[in-house]
């Protein structure tokens, strides 16, 4: 097992953080395109629009890109001194973020490329989940960091090897 994450999967979890900041930023947009497309049957896709879809493709793809990394190289133990509950809190939350950040993208595609309703509202549920997980993934790195003190935000900075 490593004792920290690569440079490249380092860079590959903030680039995805960065983008998926800007999917929930290009909400709206997105969101009017896609009840426009609904009302009317044709998708008058804008700038931004295109923006958020190319970003939502590409978090697909840094994610499987991930998820192989992960499975070559591994990932290093979780930090010493934290509690079992926790631990496994962890282990589960980060199997959701890799469900969620491939759910996401499919279900987008299905809702705009095809007009599917159903899609779209799963996409949403998703992207609300999506959300409470990322504050949950914040609260346990303060925690981690401030309370506990493992050390565990320097795996994300700082890379092994």
């Amino acid at each position: 097992m490593r004792r920290g994450y690569s440079l490249t999967q380092i860079r590959l979890h903030w680039a995805v953080m960065v983008l998926v900041a800007l999917q929930y930023l290009l909400h709206e947009p997105m969101s009017d395109a896609f009840d426009r497309l609904v009302e009317t049957g044709q998708a008058q896709p804008t700038a931004l629009v295109a923006l958020h879809v190319f970003g939502g493709f590409v978090i697909f793809v840094l994610t499987l890109v991930r998820l192989a990394i992960r499975r070559a190289r591994g990932a290093p133990p979780p930090p010493e001194g934290e509690p079992e509950l926790f631990r496994l809190a962890g282990i589960v939350a980060h199997q959701a973020f890799y469900v969620f950040l491939i759910a996401l993208p499919v279900t987008g595609a299905f809702a705009w490329f095809r007009g599917d309703e159903t899609a779209g509202d799963i996409h949403e549920i998703l992207r609300a989940l999506l959300l409470a997980l990322i504050a949950l993934h914040v609260a346990a790195v303060v925690v981690h960091q401030f309370v506990w003190k493992t050390g565990v935000l320097d795996r994300m900075r700082h890379p092994a090897e």
